[in-house]
């Protein structure tokens, strides 16, 4: 029978619990991403003058603005999907506008812009974002 210190054990268990934990995706970012909604558009996304605190925002807006059918498509993960009126990445553009200072939204939103002017789809954009984030 092998004896453990117990510094060594405890230490072994850290790091077999650590790496358990590293793998655990936390229960918002669980689910599918949403179906795009027929006829989505834009019109709701903060304008300039709404994002005039903001400046430094603007083009993304903008950018999420021209691909609404795209980014409602997209499950957000910073959990503010579990919010009553969150329907997709899109909602973090619109009303509030959580994705004024939350840097996943706005990750997510760069990613989903630089990848649709790559010409990948929905989907390609969605694995994309599910490893970065999910």
């Amino acid at each position: 029978m092998t004896r453990f210190a117990r510094r060594s054990f405890l230490a072994i268990y850290a790091t077999a619990f650590g790496g358990l934990m590293l793998r655990v995706r936390p229960a918002w970012a669980r689910g599918p991403h949403p179906t795009p909604r027929p006829g989505i558009t834009g019109a709701n996304v903060l304008s300039r003058e709404q994002l005039a605190d903001f400046p430094q925002h603007i083009p993304l807006f903008d950018q999420i603005r021209e691909i609404p059918e795209i980014v409602d498509g997209i499950r957000c993960n910073c959990g503010c999907a579990e919010q009553p009126g969150f329907y997709s990445l899109l909602s973090c553009y619109e009303g509030d506008g959580m994705a004024r200072a939350c840097p996943i939204c706005q990750g997510q939103g760069r990613i989903t812009v630089r990848l649709h002017k790559d010409g990948k789809t929905l989907d390609e954009i969605r694995v994309a974002i599910d490893a970065r984030y999910g």
